[in-house]
Order: C-alpha cells, then sequence, then structure tokens
C-alpha cells in the first residue's frame, strides 16, 4: 500500500505560507540576533524556510521543498542545543528546541508521503510519536510557566485569563496521551491543529495589531501556524491512512 502523493490536503499548504511567512519576517529583521556569525546562519536558514515554504505548494516540486524546510529546521534545532547544555534544568530550554523539532517533524512527514518509501501505517505511528513527543513538552512548558501563559490570553474572553491558560495546558495532555497511546489520534489531532489556529488568531493577531513594529509577535504567529501547520499534516495523514485501510 502506498500514500497517494496528490492528496495531501490542507495542512501542507498551510504549513508551507506559514514557513515562507517565517522566513520573510526573519530577513526583513535585521536586529534579530546579536552575533554576526549566528546571524548569518539564521538568514541562511531563513531564506531556506522562504524558498521551502514556496516550493512545497508545488506538487511537482513539493518533496524537495519539504527536504528544505527540513534542513532549516534542522538547524534551528541544532542553534538550541548551546541553551540545553547551558541550563539544563530551566525547562524553556528544552521548549525552545522541541517547537523548531515538531516542525521537522511536519516536514519530514511530507517528504516520507511524498517518496512513498514507507507504508502508511509506519508513518503514521513515527509521525505520532515525534508529535506527540512535541506535545507533550507544550504541556511542560505551559505548566511550568503558567502564570506567563495566562498573561497571554486575551482580557475580554470570559471567564478568566487563568482558566484558559489551565484548560489549554490539559488540552494539551490529552493530546499528547491520545497521540502517544494511538487513542483516538485522529480526533485529537484535528482539534488540537484547531487549538493552535486560535492561539494565533486569538492571542497573536490581535498583538501584532496593537504593536506591528514587534519582531517577536510577527515571528511568534508565524511560528505558531507552522506548528498548526505540522500537527495538520499529521492528521491529514491519520485521515488518509483511515480511508486506504
Amino acid at each position: 500500500m502506498t500514500v497517494s502523493t496528490t492528496n495531501l490536503k490542507l495542512g501542507r499548504y498551510v504549513f508551507g505560507v506559514a514557513a515562507l511567512a517565517h522566513g520573510l519576517i526573519t530577513l526583513a529583521w535585521h536586529d534579530s540576533n546579536d552575533g554576526h556569525q549566528l546571524r548569518y546562519v539564521v538568514y541562511a536558514a531563513a531564506a531556506a524556510l522562504t524558498l521551502g515554504g514556496a516550493a512545497i505548494q508545488l506538487r511537482q516540486i513539493a518533496k524537495v521543498g519539504a527536504a528544505v524546510l527540513g534542513a532549516a529546521y534542522l538547524v534551528l534545532v541544532l542553534l538550541c542545543v548551546p541553551g540545553i547544555v547551558a541550563a539544563p534544568r530551566i525547562y524553556n530550554s528544552w521548549g525552545n528546541f522541541f517547537e523548531p523539532f515538531s516542525l521537522l517533524g511536519g516536514a519530514a512527514i511530507v517528504y516520507a508521503q511524498l517518496s512513498s518509501t514507507w507504508s502508511p501505517e509506519t508513518l503514521a505511528r513515527i509521525g505520532r510519536i515525534l508529535l506527540g513527543i512535541c506535545v507533550a513538552s507544550f504541556t511542560l512548558e505551559q505548566a511550568f510557566y503558567l502564570d506567563a501563559t495566562a498573561k497571554f490570553v486575551p482580557k475580554w474572553i470570559p471567564p478568566t485569563q487563568m482558566f484558559w491558560a489551565v484548560t489549554t495546558t490539559v488540552l494539551f495532555a490529552l493530546a499528547a496521551v491520545a497521540l502517544l497511546t494511538n487513542r483516538m489520534a485522529l480526533l485529537a489531532s484535528r482539534l488540537l491543529t484547531l487549538m493552535i489556529v486560535g492561539f494565533g488568531l486569538l492571542v497573536w493577531v490581535p498583538l501584532i495589531i496593537s504593536n506591528p513594529h514587534s519582531h517577536t509577535n510577527w515571528s511568534e504567529n508565524a511560528e505558531t501556524f507552522e506548528i498548526a501547520g505540522a500537527i495538520w499534516i499529521l492528521a491529514d495523514l491519520f485521515g488518509e491512512y483511515r480511508l486506504q485501510s
């Protein structure tokens, strides 16, 4: 059984557009990194995000685009390793690692689908485990920094900011369990995608409107939709595998 390369659905396109936007945002902010050598590495990765994000939209070169994005995300993952080594007891260092690692997983799934070298069952199992670990990290990061998480919740959303911080942390945890145990993984991946898209629309878009000159607001919004796209890719894979089973 092989995966159809013509029916990858919307996840790949959302993922690619967000990656392209992230690359352009990084290239546009010339002061995003202090160290000159590190800055050049980040800019090279940003250029790869831009090119890969555009290429993955086109079926003829989508595999190349996925490979380029995977290489860029691998660079971003490796750039997080020194932070973990320097402060292994600070969970933010680990959280910074697993965010681009989840994006690397999304790019790898697309590349593997288009290569048709693995069965959809094997690919779905590997994808849910890798992204399930990342979702578990998202859970821990929100739990450890719950007060900071609550501050990002718009005050106009009832009942309270802390309520939604706790609720989304619990939902992350449930999604991680569902993916890692393969229990209702398709539903969990779809609902998780919807929740992360909601973060982008309700948290980061208003922050961009209120402060359009902030590089952080723009880059975090793009990364949020990249992560949503990566989970969406996994949900599309689950859905396709179920149809072909």
